[in-house]
């Protein structure tokens, strides 16, 4: 079948490495799992590159619902499911194919009320399922140290500390319940930007997203589920947008394909074990240069795809997959 996606006039949003991605796992047949819906980019692609089912999956009912006045014309070949892809195993099983894009939905970010963007004015929330604990509960009750770990740990920022102490500072005078406030907050705590490069406050609005979703948390559940999910032969396509999710996802695959190799060459070789995956290529594939002219946000971006085999899914060395890991968990 002649391998097609969507343009950007058929869809609010075109994914990132969304060629890449169709190409890698061509040809696409039987039943897939879509783990992050969003727009609906990569379900509609998959769809229409030959796709028997799609079983769409979003934690955000309002994904859902903006999928309503489309979805239709794909009848039963577009299941939509509100649930989280770490139990992704709990919707479908013997899959021919999961999808995880691990980037936040422009249309959360364009919606103010979501409270993702420091761009725009709104409550501090950032819940993906729209339920638990809201970025605002983290920023005006958590200890300074608590604070100062999610920065550096989740975002990667330096100034994690000097950052915590302001927010204390600040929410003693009044609680912080808006973007722009906590956004300023941070801006104050460091250099002005210089043309090109990211916004101060980038990694740690990053980071309180990551927290308030527990996003690592389920990322590693994801990756387990799309294990006991697969088929043999099935495949896993996961794109990624920085560097502590992609580790993550290449440990994943090294450990569940033995491609790994000794840590330490003095160490007696291991007897060999059956591997649940084996991987389409040792490095992840990254945008091209079309893409990159289209859209600068791909530049940090990669996929990485493995291939289900028939070996028995049994649990992963959690540890070892490099998630951060804060004090007291």
């Amino acid at each position: 079948m002649t391998e097609t996606v969507p343009s950007p006039d058929d869809a609010p949003h075109i994914p990132v490495l969304l060629r890449p991605l169709i190409k890698a796992v061509s040809p696409v047949s039987g039943v897939w799992l879509d783990g992050t819906f969003g727009a609906g980019g990569y379900s509609r692609a998959l769809l229409e590159a030959g796709a028997d089912k799609v079983i769409g999956v979003d934690r955000d009912p309002l994904a859902l619902e903006l999928a309503a006045p489309w979805a239709g014309q794909y009848g039963d070949r577009l299941e939509l499911v509100q649930g989280v892809f770490s139990r992704l195993d709990e919707y479908g099983s013997d899959l021919d194919g999961v999808v995880l894009d691990l980037g936040v939905s422009s249309m959360q970010l364009d919606l103010a009320e979501r409270g993702f963007s420091f761009m725009k004015e709104g409550p501090l929330d950032m819940r993906m399922s729209q339920e638990g604990r809201s970025a605002a509960d983290i920023v005006n009750d958590a200890s300074e140290s608590d604070l100062a770990d999610i920065l550096f740990h989740y975002g990667e920022e330096r100034a994690s500390r000097r950052i915590a102490r302001a927010i204390l500072r600040e929410r003693d005078l009044e609680p912080i319940t808006t973007t722009l406030r906590l956004a300023k907050i941070i801006e104050s705590c460091l250099p002005r930007s210089k043309p090109g490069q990211s916004h101060p406050a980038t990694r740690s609005f990053q980071a309180l997203r990551i927290a308030v979703n527990d996003e690592y948390g389920e990322l590693i559940g994801g990756l387990e589920a799309a294990e006991r999910a697969l088929k043999p032969g099935g495949q896993l396509a996961v794109v990624t947008f920085h560097s502590i999710e992609d580790r993550m996802v290449k440990r994943f695959l090294q450990q569940r394909s033995g491609s790994g190799g000794r840590t330490n060459r003095y160490a007696p070789e291991q007897e060999e074990v059956a591997t649940q995956f084996s991987l389409k290529s040792r490095k992840a594939i990254g945008p091209d240069d079309q893409e990159l002219a289209e859209n600068p946000r791909s530049r940090s971006a990669k996929l990485r795809v493995g291939i289900r085999t028939d070996a028995a899914a049994g649990p992963c060395d959690r540890k070892g997959l490099g998630m951060p890991m804060l004090r007291g968990t």
